[in-house]
Parts: C-alpha cells; sequence; structure tokens
C-alpha cells in the first residue's frame, strides 16, 4: 500500500479530476455506459481468482482484528459471489439510461412548453466499511446516472476493493470513458473520510455504506449533503391473522439468511392470541437454527430462550440474536415499531387485509412488507440492478439508491419569442 505524505493534498487531487470528469460523464452516451459496465462485468469474471486471492489477503486481516463472523461474512467473496457482482454489472448496464428522462412536462397560456428532465448529480462520496460488492454496485450506479464516484472503502476490504475497481477502471478505458470516472481512495488512513466531508467544493453528495458508528460520524460531521440510514432496526410483525408456515419461513429467512446485513430482522412481535401457538413454533425454528432468542416476561420459559433487557429493543444485532415481544394488537405492535424502530424495513405476517393496510397506513418506514421476507429490502431484489444504499431520510432519495435516484432535474423551457406582460 503506497504511503500518502498528505492526505488534503491526495484527496483534493481527486475531488478535482472527479468534478471535471463529472462534466463530461454528463453528456456520455447511453451506448457508451452500457458497454463499460458490461466490459467491467466481464473483466470481474475473468479476474476472480485474483480477486479471490485479494480477498484472502482481508479476510486474514478481518481475522486478525478479531471482526465477528457475521462481519467476516460480509467481507467474504467466494465464486458464486464474485458471479453475482458480474451479474449486478450487467443488470445495471441494461437498464434504461435515467439521464434526460422526462418526468413530466405540460403546457402553459403564455406559449411556454415545460418539462422536467433527469440530470446527474455530479460527484458522488461513498464512504463504506466491509461489503467489497459495495465498489462494483456504487460504481456501476454513478456511472449509469452520469456521475463521477469517489469511492473510500473500509480498511478491511482494501485488498478486495481495489482488484474489483481496477476491474471497473478496466470497463471504462473498453469504453473510452474518462478513467477518473471512478475513482478508489488509495489509502486506509481515516484522514480521508474527514477530508470528504467537507469537500463541498467537489462532492454533491456523500453516500455511507456501513455501522451505526461510521454512518452517525457522518451525519454529524458532514458539510456535504447525506443520503443514508442510521440503523435497520427491522421488525417483524406476526399477527393475529398470520398463517403459521408463512410465518415460520418469513421470520427464519428474514433472521437467519445473513445476520449481518441491513435488511435482517431484529426484533420479532407477536400477537398474543397466537403467542403460544404460531409464536412458540416460529421461536421454537429460530432456537434450533441457532439463534439466541431474547424474549419479554410474555414469552419467558419458552425452551431455549433467554431474559431480554430494555437495551434490547430498538437494538440492531448484526449477528445470530434476535429479541422478541408479545403484544396485544397491532396498534400496540404499530406503537412499539414507531418508538423503536428506525424507519428501515418492517413486515406484518397476516392473511387480514384491513390488519394490513392499517400496517401500512400507521407506519412510515422507508419499505413495508407484508408476508415476505425483510432479506429482500434490497436494490436488486427490487429490480434496480444494485443499489448503492438505502436511505431512511425523507429528502430527495428514499429506500433503495438506485441510478434513478442518483439524479437531480431541471426544467427546459421552450418559447417562440414569448414575452411576459
Amino acid at each position: 500500500m503506497k504511503d500518502h505524505d498528505s492526505i488534503p493534498a491526495l484527496m483534493a487531487e481527486i475531488g478535482a479530476r472527479a468534478r471535471a470528469t463529472a462534466a463530461e460523464l454528463a453528456c456520455a452516451s447511453s451506448e457508451a455506459k452500457r458497454a463499460a459496465l458490461e466490459a467491467a462485468a466481464q473483466a470481474v469474471w475473468d479476474g476472480r481468482e485474483a480477486i479471490l486471492l485479494a480477498n484472502e489477503q482481508d479476510m486474514a486481516f478481518g481475522r486478525d482484528k478479531g471482526l465477528s463472523p457475521a462481519m467476516l461474512d460480509r467481507l467474504m467473496l467466494d465464486e458464486a459471489r464474485i458471479g453475482a457482482i458480474a451479474e449486478g454489472l450487467r443488470a445495471v448496464a441494461a437498464q434504461d439510461d435515467p439521464v434526460g428522462a422526462v418526468i413530466a412536462e405540460w403546457g402553459r397560456p403564455s406559449g411556454l412548453h415545460i418539462s422536467r428532465v433527469r440530470t446527474p448529480l455530479g460527484v458522488v462520496g461513498v464512504i463504506y466499511e466491509s461489503r467489497p460488492n459495495v465498489t462494483a454496485d456504487a460504481g456501476a450506479l454513478c456511472l449509469k446516472a452520469g456521475n463521477a464516484v469517489i469511492l473510500r472503502g473500509g480498511s478491511e476490504s482494501f485488498h478486495s476493493s481495489t482488484a474489483l475497481h481496477a476491474c471497473l477502471v478496466q470497463g471504462l478505458r473498453a469504453a473510452s470513458l474518462p478513467e477518473d470516472a471512478i475513482q478508489l481512495v488509495p489509502t486506509r488512513d481515516r484522514a480521508a473520510v474527514s477530508e470528504m466531508l467537507g469537500m463541498t467544493e467537489f462532492i454533491d453528495v456523500i453516500v455511507p455504506r456501513g455501522g451505526k458508528g461510521l454512518v452517525g460520524l457522518v451525519q454529524r460531521e458532514a458539510r456535504v449533503p447525506v443520503f443514508a440510514h442510521l440503523e435497520g432496526i427491522v421488525h417483524v410483525y406476526l399477527d393475529a391473522a398470520a398463517d403459521p408456515e408463512k410465518a415460520r419461513r418469513v421470520v427464519l429467512n428474514a433472521k437467519t439468511r445473513r445476520t449481518g446485513i441491513c435488511g435482517a430482522a431484529e426484533c420479532l412481535l407477536i400477537h398474543e392470541s397466537v403467542k403460544d401457538t404460531i409464536g412458540r413454533d416460529v421461536i421454537a425454528a429460530l432456537v434450533a437454527a441457532g439463534v439466541e432468542v431474547r424474549v419479554d416476561d410474555a414469552l419467558a420459559g419458552l425452551p431455549g430462550t433467554v431474559p431480554a433487557s430494555a437495551e434490547d429493543w430498538g437494538r440492531e444485532y448484526l449477528d445470530s440474536i434476535i429479541a422478541a415481544r408479545a403484544v396485544p394488537d397491532l396498534d400496540a405492535a404499530i406503537a412499539h415499531i414507531r418508538r423503536y424502530g428506525s424507519q428501515h424495513t418492517d413486515c406484518i405476517v397476516t392473511e387480514d387485509d384491513a390488519a394490513a393496510g392499517r400496517f401500512f397506513q400507521r407506519l412510515d418506514s422507508a419499505i413495508l412488507m407484508r408476508n415476505a421476507s425483510t432479506q429482500f429490502a434490497d436494490g436488486g431484489e427490487f429490480g434496480m440492478g444494485a443499489e448503492i444504499g438505502i436511505a431512511t431520510g425523507k429528502m430527495h432519495a428514499r429506500g433503495p439508491v438506485g441510478a434513478e435516484q442518483l439524479t437531480s432535474f431541471k426544467y427546459l423551457v421552450t418559447g417562440d419569442g414569448t414575452t411576459r406582460d
């Protein structure tokens, strides 16, 4: 790894190159962007052995740092995951180009014709931790939306991210697009993050991907606008009208498929009328799958469970742990989620249309689900090809942030010598 004597100078150089490139990218053809992403996908697959070797270095580094099994799972790449990265790049390549798309258009009595069209944001900064696939996802989506991007991966994924970034640059080169369109900060030095947060001259928006510590730091200290979610405190509520088999399948998948992602279920709420039937069966299945289930007094004594403490409500475990509580009715479940949730993703399991409608109406999470695993809280599963993150704020982008969400808009106004009285 190259040492950099002056991080401010390094970041200023990267920022200036990104800003200069953004103006060129805004006019890049759809065909060129598609070709770059398709070539990058092929480079990822062709270079999978080198990527796996780089990932082995990162895994050793992560184990030495004492990363949890869930965090190591987020870091780990195998041939199947590399294949999924390549397919994600191809999926983004195949999407319609959002740049220049007409959002709305109308005429005015004055004779003016007005259209609102999508335009790139400019330069996007992405700060992320251990998931190396973010390198490819973020680079692809920003390019598709005509943005230059500055990627600052975590120290844990340094070698994997570097290898994947090289594939993206290979794709840019193949399509004769500027290589500065996708830049990776070439240092583990945390001072680079602090610099990015203040680069208002060069960066238009920051997207943090990582744990509460990273996202909280970015939200507190950034002078650049931020798309983010602080935590994924995800709830699944088993309603009185839940189907037993659907409840078991949904909860098991929501918790155990991958425990270290932001869409993993962290709290299970159970209508008290089914706590001794559906609730008992679901909790038994979780325990059998190796999940530590921390229960309230109403569920105490169920085999394999442990008592919950006050700190277990509103907690993001990112591990094989879930909190469980019985609630008297739907409104109590909604009240619990409002108090302890993070407006990321919440799910109801029910066959009652009215209950589902009330759940959807009364909660304002970025993603609300019915009878479906919360692990579907992912831009790829939403048909976006990939995502740069999930935003829980209410300004600009919300939910999975794909290529379309990485655009702003401008108004095009046409007249015919039209003047105003």
